[in-house]
Order: C-alpha cells, then sequence, then structure tokens
C-alpha cells in the first residue's frame, strides 16, 4: 500500500479526469463515466480545466496524456486533467465535491454555458447557400 504512505495533497493523488469521461458520443465501455443525458459533446482537456478552476479547486492540465481507450490519436482527444480532490487530513478540499463523479457532473453541467461554446453554435453556417457547391455526380448519358 504505497499510496497509504503519500498525503492526498501530492500532485499523484489528484483524481485524473479524461474527456472520455464526459463525452456523450461514447458508450460506458468506450470509457464515459456518467449518464448519457448529463454527458456533452466533445469535451476538451482545456474546458474542463477552465471549469474546475473558476470554482476554486486546484488544477493540474497534461496535455500530452492520451486516453487508453481513445482510439482516435488527434489533439482534439488529448489531454488529462488533474483535480486535488482532498486536503493533507483527508476532507474534501470543497464540500460541494466530496467525490470525483460530483466533479464530474459539475464540469459536464457547466461546460456548455462556457463562452466559447455558446460562440461556436450561433450561425455557423452563413456562408453556405441551398443548392450551391458540391460537384454532381456522373450519371448515364441520355440517347
Amino acid at each position: 500500500m504505497a499510496w497509504a504512505a503519500t498525503s492526498p495533497a501530492d500532485k499523484e493523488r489528484f483524481i485524473c479526469i479524461y474527456p472520455a469521461y464526459l463525452n456523450n458520443k461514447k458508450t460506458i465501455a468506450e470509457g464515459r463515466r456518467i449518464p448519457m443525458d448529463k454527458a456533452i459533446e466533445n469535451p476538451t482537456s482545456t474546458e474542463i480545466q477552465d471549469v474546475c478552476a473558476a470554482v476554486g479547486l486546484n488544477v493540474l492540465v497534461e496535455k500530452n496524456k492520451l486516453y487508453p481507450r481513445e482510439w482516435n490519436r488527434d489533439v482534439q482527444y488529448r489531454g488529462r486533467v488533474r483535480v486535488q480532490l482532498k486536503l493533507e487530513d483527508g476532507n474534501p478540499c470543497l464540500p460541494q465535491f466530496p467525490t470525483r463523479k460530483s466533479v464530474m457532473l459539475y464540469a459536464a453541467e457547466t461546460i456548455p454555458k462556457l463562452k466559447t461554446r455558446t460562440q461556436k453554435t450561433g450561425g455557423s453556417d452563413q456562408n453556405l447557400q441551398p443548392g450551391e457547391g458540391g460537384k454532381k455526380g456522373k450519371g448515364k448519358k441520355k440517347k
């Protein structure tokens, strides 16, 4: 029991949150850890860091880490967030976050309210005109 000798305030003892834990595109087998109705679409490690730091949790981001079950190696899916859950004496840092699941649910609830998320969803298809663009497929010639 090597972990018993280390204090909960050590950086190695911070909980890990991968974006896959909160992703509604993933199944439980692929790594989602919260209910589908509370999960969000493609969260990033920086978004998780932003909401956790804003509420007052001690946060570290490890950009080059990749979730082991993640088959896609894109930069978008990289990153791991470490959050300090407990103080030196073993009590929670913040009383509203006693468990790792409470931190994940809070992050999934708050990320859609971020400015970066609300600006992306607003009218991004302005340049597309109906019936414009695209190459017509080849068909049989009429005789």
